[in-house]
């Protein structure tokens, strides 16, 4: 992200980030970090927790300082349960402490707050403590709703203590939301939301991909395959790409059946028993027999909780014309991976059905064409029949697998379609410009305000 529209904006010439969680696996607080200091011309403190590593762009910017703070130990099993109840109200406060050591103490006075909302506890009620303290302007972007979050964590039942916690959240989620200096969020669905029953004024900043999301070029792809092949794929196989689902709002068994499905549907159309030998199919794929239908390979990315049971699951169902390949990807290989594939598939549906998957922003900025499950805002993204479809079950998912990739490569003229439309999408939607738009304005203005 270059500096060329650097505009500075503040009296203090700093803003803070802040994250209550891991800052590599939050791009957009990621990519605000950037703006702020490409396009504002702002020193930029970014506080949150350690893990994943950020992308490059961001470690070597030199106005863009990154203070790790220490995360919460886990719970460990031995723990007698009776002080269970303790370590829950102990792990909060210990993090408004240390957090509030960290914007108070430990970083310059900044201009401007803008802190990621979810988490929401204690994360609001410390921003908005040092906000006050250092005279600075508040500022959230909500991604999600905290509440709805930890509703699907703990489960929807109807539990005393689930309805306590997630009833008490969510008033501490609006009163702080409401106290901010201003709002971003990430679809319109959800600014009417907040609008209408948060009583919060947010203007929506739709994730964009940044510049180095892009498709790849032929070298990048070969590169790609030759780094790959010998460890984690076969390039005779057709790329498909997913990421293991990080919070519950992801149903991965959905991707399985869909995939078992067009493995014994192909078999059926092609006349393959189940006792054909695999190597047979492979000698006729290297000697230049052309399928109706490809293999696929789907490859997932991330670190999901849920990682090694849907491994053991994959390993049972003994599939021949569909491969699995899991991995863990740098922030400067992930791109490079999307735009060497040849279909995303999204399994996010939302827990609160008010947010939309950057994920998805990632591939179509690497002009890859998404199959996505369908719920209430998903269309703010994903244009139907121009650069994605959309399924709400694993047939319909194996239908549009069986539509896309019918002869592949050179006949799928749908998913051909698609990829038209989604580059056509990618050239005019960038995180910059909807930055310099509709952020830049509502920061000059509440950071001006703050100090008049």
């Amino acid at each position: 992200m270059s500096d060329k529209n650097e505009t500075k904006i503040g009296r203090r010439g700093r803003a803070a980030v802040v994250v209550l969680g891991d800052i590599g696996r939050s791009p957009r607080m990621q990519y605000h970090a950037l703006s702020l200091a490409c396009q504002a011309g702002l020193e930029v403190d970014i506080v949150a927790y350690g893990g994943s590593e950020p992308h490059a762009a961001l470690l070597q910017h030199q106005s863009i300082h990154l203070h790790r703070m220490t995360q919460w130990p886990s719970v460990p099993q031995s723990l007698p349960k009776i002080l269970r109840p303790f370590m829950l109200v102990l792990k909060p406060l210990v993090q408004f402490l240390v957090l509030l050591y960290y914007l108070c103490f430990k970083i310059p006075a900044p201009d401007v707050f803008l802190v990621q909302n979810p988490p929401s506890v204690p994360t609001l009620v410390a921003v908005k403590w040092a906000s006050c303290l250092r005279h600075s302007a508040f500022v959230v972007d909500w991604h999600n709703f905290g509440y709805t979050l930890l509703s699907l964590t703990l489960g929807r039942g109807s539990s005393f203590v689930t309805i306590y916690r997630c009833q008490n959240i969510s008033r501490i989620e609006k009163h702080y939301g409401r106290m901010a200096s201003g709002a971003f969020c990430v679809t319109k669905a959800m600014q009417h939301e907040l609008d209408q029953n948060w009583g919060i004024k947010a203007t929506v900043l739709y994730d964009q991909p940044p510049e180095f999301f892009r498709p790849a070029s032929i070298e990048e792809k070969h590169e790609d395959q030759r780094k790959s092949q010998s460890t984690l794929w076969n390039s005779r196989l057709h790329k498909l790409w997913n990421e293991w689902n990080r919070t519950p709002d992801e149903d991965f068994s959905i991707l399985l059946e869909a995939a078992l499905m067009y493995d014994r549907r192909v078999a059926g159309l092609l006349n393959e028993d189940d006792v054909s030998d695999e190597e047979i199919l492979w000698n006729e794929i290297c000697n230049g027999k052309q399928f109706l239908y490809p293999r696929l390979l789907f490859i997932i990315t991330g670190k999901g909780p849920e990682k090694d049971k849907y491994e053991q699951k994959i390993r049972k169902l003994k599939l021949k014309r569909v491969a699995f390949r899991t991995m863990w990807l740098t922030a400067e290989d992930y791109p490079l991976l999307l735009g060497s594939a040849d279909l995303g598939v999204c399994l996010h549906t939302s827990s609160s059905g008010l947010d939309l998957p950057m994920k998805v922003v990632d591939m179509f900025g690497c002009g890859l064409p998404v199959c996505a499950v369908s719920y209430s805002c998903i269309e703010e993204l994903v244009e139907i029949n121009r650069t994605g479809l959309l399924f709400s079950s694993s047939s319909e998912l194996a239908d549009q697998l069986m539509m896309l990739f019918k002869g592949f490569p050179h006949e799928c003229d749908a998913l051909s379609s698609l990829r038209e439309g989604v580059l056509a999408k990618a050239s005019s939607a960038k995180w910059v410009t909807g930055w310099d738009e509709n952020a830049k304005p509502l920061l000059s203005e509440v950071i001006s305000q703050n100090f008049s």
